[in-house]
């Protein structure tokens, strides 16, 4: 289901049948280095992940990540969205894309459209962003689209925390 939808873009609710791209997008070098390792091996590993997390997380909150896909091919590129985490007060916007496909604008271009929806359509009045502090382009992203550095958190790996009041 169709979520939002830019000009290069469309982001919609992950679904189960979305469990071989998460499985390929969640186990490249660059998920690895900078959001972690989450274990996930197999198809059947993904989709119960995919359960627990984002699918059970869009029918609490009303909000999860998105997967993004081009217009043009309806191919999946990455994530974009909104998790709610114990030890934040709000919600959490994060992206991640293929490797392939970074650098080209589409994560700015998904989480613009993200803060939009956000604000527009859930009502959220405030967002925080966590990213590995060596993770220099995905700081200098959230810096561009108006988020602004609090403190540093540290829960396994050191990661600057973000926030934005929308």
């Amino acid at each position: 289901m169709q979520i939002m939808t830019t000009p290069r873009l469309n982001l919609n609710k992950i679904s189960l049948e979305d469990a071989p791209f998460y499985l390929e997008l969640i186990n490249n070098p660059s998920w690895h280095q900078y959001i972690g390792d989450r274990g996930i091996r197999t198809l059947e590993q993904a989709k119960q992940f995919l359960l627990a997390g984002p699918i059970k997380m869009q029918e609490q909150y009303g909000y999860s990540s998105y997967i993004v896909r081009l217009n043009s091919t309806a191919e999946a590129i990455g994530i974009c969205g909104f998790f709610k985490r114990d030890y934040l007060a709000d919600a959490d916007l994060g992206y991640a894309l293929l490797p392939q496909f970074a650098g080209l604008g589409y994560a700015q271009e998904a989480a613009s459209a993200a803060l939009t929806y956000a604000k527009q359509t859930l009502g959220l009045t405030k967002l925080f962003a966590i990213t590995d502090e060596d993770n220099q382009r995905s700081i200098k992203l959230l810096q561009s689209i108006g988020f602004k550095f609090v403190e540093t958190y540290s829960k396994g790996k050191v990661s600057s925390v973000f926030t934005l009041d929308l």
